[in-house]
């Protein structure tokens, strides 16, 4: 009978030690995703696999088992705000006024931009083999070029306004990160109001929203 336990606790064996194995596994790639998402966010994507690796407490080793390249790294750590970037266009190409869907598409991409030093940096890179950013980026453009021609065609989105206006506001907008972070959603705001007040057909400008205080307050002079 003893015997036929023990053969019964050597049959179970492999069945528990992969389990383990993949739950351990699971446990390092959610940590190296963590590590990456925030060092994309502080310092962007020029950070080192060794870097995430150490951020991760992961050897070199188990982060390339996980992610054999950067970029596939890069893809899954980027993974919500790609979604998000594709609800933004949803929502604004679905509003019934083209001005103010694009207006909208601007203030929350630029305010996603601040929180994510990295994430614009990789959308907008110009990576031959990213081919999930490069087919997202296209379609995402595509879909706002054709709301930038029906906001134009309302009148509120000045007639030379050309799509590349808005990669460009895109890059500007990586500034943002140097903002210091309890002004930053603030700086963001009015970065796209401004942004958009520029694009605006009309010559009556908008109510921008207040400054933040990006500058230290000038000394005082004690006499």
């Amino acid at each position: 009978m003893d015997a036929a336990v023990h053969f019964g606790e050597t049959r179970d064996m492999p069945e528990t030690v992969p389990q383990m194995l993949r739950a351990d596994a699971l446990e390092n790639r959610e940590r190296v995703l963590e590590a990456a998402r925030a060092l994309f966010a502080e310092q962007g994507i020029d950070v080192t696999m060794r870097q995430i690796a150490r951020r991760a407490q992961v050897g070199p080793a188990t982060l390339y088992r996980r992610f054999p390249t950067k970029q596939l790294l890069i893809d899954a750590a980027f993974a919500d705000e790609l979604r998000s970037c594709t609800q933004i266009v949803d929502d604004g190409c679905a509003d019934p006024d083209p001005w103010r869907g694009f207006c909208a598409v601007i203030e929350r991409i630029t305010l996603l931009n601040g929180r994510n030093h990295g994430f614009v940096q990789a959308y907008l890179a110009a990576n031959p083999g990213a081919d999930s950013f490069g087919a997202h980026r296209a379609t995402l453009l595509r879909r706002l070029g054709g709301l930038t021609e029906r906001a134009k065609e309302a009148g509120g989105l000045r007639a030379d306004f050309a799509i590349e206006d808005l990669v460009l506001v895109l890059q500007a907008g990586r500034g943002l990160a140097s903002v210091p972070a309890l002004a930053r959603e603030a700086a963001a705001r009015r970065f796209a109001a401004l942004a958009t007040d520029a694009f605006r057909a009309s010559t009556t400008h908008g109510e921008l929203p207040a400054a933040p205080r990006l500058t230290p307050p000038p000394l005082r002079v004690v006499g």
